[in-house]
C-alpha cells in the first residue's frame, strides 16, 4: 500500500516515523517544508497537493492540531476529498470532535471511499517507538483492511466500534489524563510543603493505589524542571473542551471538568497558549513561592520498552 501522512509535527512525525522507519512507502505532507524535506532525505516522497496525494496514495492518515486544520485539509479546493475515489481511505489520527469527524467520514462515504478515527494515546515518547495505543473507529471489515498498518505505528490496538466512537475515547482519556496531571501537581507541592523529600514522594506514589501513567511520566518532567511532555497548554484546552461538549450534548451535569478548563484558561492567560501542559503547575509554585524539582530526574520522557509488533485489544465483553 502506498501511504499518504499530512502532519508531522510532535505525534505525526513519530507516527509516521514509524511506517518509514518499517518499510512503508510513504508520501509526507506538512505546512513545514523542512520536516518534509527530512522525510523526503530519509526515503519519503511527496506531491504537490492534498488532493494529489489522496489520488497517489491507497490510504491518507491525517495528524493535526485541531479538527479545523482537519476540515481545511479535507475540504478545500485541492483538499482530500477532491482526490477521493472508492476504496480509498481516510484514516483521522487527529485528536478531535465525533461530530465533525462522523461529518466528514459521510463525504468520504459518497465518493466511495472510507473513513476511521484512530487517535493515538501513551504519550510522545511511545509513539516514537511505535509502542503506543490506537483506538480505531470504523466498519470491522475497515478495521481488518488497515490493521497490519497499524500494527507498524503502535502496539496495542482497539477496535472501538463505528466511525466516531474512537474520538469520543480519545477524548475522555486525555479528559482524565489532565485530571491527574492537576492532582499530582497538588500532591507534589503538598509534599514540598509539608517538608517531603520530592524524590521519596515520587517514589512513594509510584509504588502505592496513588500511582498513574501521568504520575510515572509527567511528574518526572515537573521535578526536572524541564516540564517537556512534547505536550502544549493550548492543546489540553481544545481536549477538555471537546469532553465537555460530549457531556453537554447528552445533558451530563459534570463538576470537576468545568474547574479543569477554568484553571486551563487561566494557565494559558499566565503563561502562553504554546507552554508545555506539565508547567500547570507553575500556578501553584507562584501562589507558595516554592519551586517543586529535584535532582535525579529526566528531562525529557524515552521509551525503554523494546518495539513490538501491534495487537488487537480484545474487550471483555466480546470474549464472553
Amino acid at each position: 500500500m502506498k501511504i499518504g501522512f499530512i502532519g508531522l509535527g510532535n505525534v505525526g512525525g513519530k507516527l509516521s516515523g514509524s511506517l518509514l522507519r518499517n518499510g512503508v512507502e510513504l508520501y509526507v505532507r506538512d505546512l513545514n517544508a523542512d520536516l518534509v524535506n527530512d522525510f523526503v532525505a530519509r526515503g519519503a516522497k511527496t506531491v504537490s497537493s492534498n488532493k494529489e496525494l489522496m489520488k497517489t496514495c491507497d490510504a491518507v492518515i491525517t495528524c493535526l492540531p485541531s479538527p479545523a486544520a482537519s476540515a481545511m485539509v479535507m475540504e478545500s479546493d485541492d483538499g482530500l476529498l477532491a482526490g477521493m475515489a472508492p476504496g480509498k481511505i481516510w484514516m483521522e489520527m487527529s485528536t478531535t470532535d465525533q461530530t465533525e469527524v462522523t461529518r466528514l467520514g459521510a463525504k468520504v462515504a459518497e465518493k466511495g471511499g472510507q473513513a476511521v478515527d484512530c487517535p493515538v494515546s501513551g504519550g510522545c515518547h511511545r509513539a516514537d517507538t511505535g509502542n503506543i495505543a490506537i483506538f480505531a473507529g470504523c466498519t470491522r471489515e475497515t478495521f481488518e483492511t488497515i490493521f497490519p498498518l497499524l500494527q507498524k505505528m503502535g502496539r496495542r490496538l482497539l477496535h472501538t466500534g463505528e466511525l466516531g466512537s474512537a474520538s469520543v475515547l480519545k477524548v475522555v482519556t486525555n479528559y482524565l489524563a489532565t485530571a491527574n496531571l492537576l492532582s499530582c501537581a497538588e500532591a507534589l507541592t503538598t509534599c514540598k510543603a509539608a517538608g517531603m523529600d520530592l524524590g521519596t514522594a515520587y517514589e512513594a506514589i509510584k509504588i502505592s493505589s496513588g500511582t498513574s501513567f501521568v504520575h510515572e511520566t509527567e511528574s518526572q518532567v515537573i521535578l526536572n524542571g524541564s516540564r517537556d511532555i512534547s505536550f502544549t497548554m493550548d492543546l489540553v484546552a481544545k481536549d477538555i473542551g471537546l469532553f465537555q461538549d460530549i457531556a453537554d450534548r447528552h445533558n451530563v451535569p459534570l463538576e470537576i471538568s468545568p474547574l479543569l478548563i477554568e484553571m486551563f484558561a487561566d494557565g494559558i492567560e499566565r503563561f502562553g497558549p504554546r507552554e508545555w501542559s506539565p508547567n500547570i503547575i507553575k500556578r501553584l509554585e507562584e501562589a507558595t513561592g516554592l519551586s517543586i524539582t529535584a535532582p535525579g530526574f529526566p528531562a525529557e520522557m524515552a521509551d525503554d520498552e523494546p518495539e513490538e509488533t501491534g495487537y488487537e485489544v480484545i474487550p471483555l465483553s466480546r470474549q464472553v
